[in-house]
């Protein structure tokens, strides 16, 4: 990761004037906490910052009108920056009150046609943390320097992934835009051809050519899921009744997915 010596730290530091995180201030060392996201993966806060780590958290519950406006373009942070396999680390942490199931249909529902970020439900121990941060307004994201500090309180309103990579000034530092990679076993790449990209919503063809779909979902453009369908062929026929604009269509299978991109008029 580079290091940006820049006046622009100096500027950027404003931003965390702002905290909706009242159980610490800005500079303070944040206690260490372990969860298990929504999936049974744990994950630990020091063990990130230990590896040189940014640690991103995104303080929310289900029913928050702003959380789901929100939350595609956090998952599009996650995903831009590597699925934590880089230099940042992201972490939706619910506020104690939504169990697995509810965390999982929330992230299914507004969580956007990129990788999700893990999620942590009040079953995963979200809850405890939520309370240690003293969280007063939802969604909270906040930023966790690798040196354990909070560095940024309110990371708001977001305009978009740019919102968030405006923080990298508060740290310093130039974090390398890459890839999710799959660890070491690797899976066979999803393609998929869809046709018309262009079309009134009826008749929208999808085909793999190896493989067999499982699920398609389409989403809007602020990442509001507007159809899903379970399948199991390589060849799809569906229809979407939707206004117009632009969407993204997510093909799944049992190991993969993909998204593209179609303009309904």
């Amino acid at each position: 990761m580079k290091k940006i010596t820049s006046l622009l730290l100096l500027l950027t530091i404003s931003m965390a004037s702002f905290a909706q995180v009242n159980g610490y201030n800005i500079g303070d060392t944040v206690d260490d906490f372990t969860v298990t996201d929504v999936h049974g993966v744990e994950h630990n806060l020091y063990e990130y910052t230990a590896a040189g780590k940014y640690v991103y958290l995104d303080f929310f519950f289900d029913t928050c009108g702003p959380c789901q406006q929100t939350t595609p373009i956090f998952n599009e942070f996650f995903d831009k920056y590597g699925c934590n396999e880089g230099d940042l680390v992201m972490i939706s942490m619910n506020n104690g009150s939504d169990s697995d199931e509810e965390v999982i249909a929330f992230e299914e529902q507004f969580g956007g046609p990129f990788n999700h970020a893990p999620a942590i439900s009040a079953d995963g121990g979200a809850g405890v943390v939520d309370s240690n941060f003293s969280i007063a307004a939802y969604p909270t994201y906040c930023m966790i320097g690798a040196d354990n500090t909070l560095l940024v309180g309110d990371i708001w309103p977001l305009s978009g992934v740019e919102t968030f990579e405006a923080t990298f000034a508060t740290a310093g530092i130039d974090p390398t835009v890459m890839e999710c990679s799959l660890g070491v076993t690797e899976i066979e790449n999803l393609d998929f051809s869809i046709f018309p990209t262009v079309s009134n919503g009826q008749n929208i063809n999808v085909e793999l050519a190896n493989q067999t779909a499982k699920n398609i979902s389409v989403y809007d453009v602020t990442g509001k899921l507007v159809y899903s369908n379970n399948e199991n062929s390589n060849q799809i026929t569906f229809n979407l009744n939707v206004n117009a604009g632009v969407y993204f269509v997510k093909v799944n299978t049992d190991a993969s997915s993909a998204t593209k991109k179609i303009i309904i008029k």
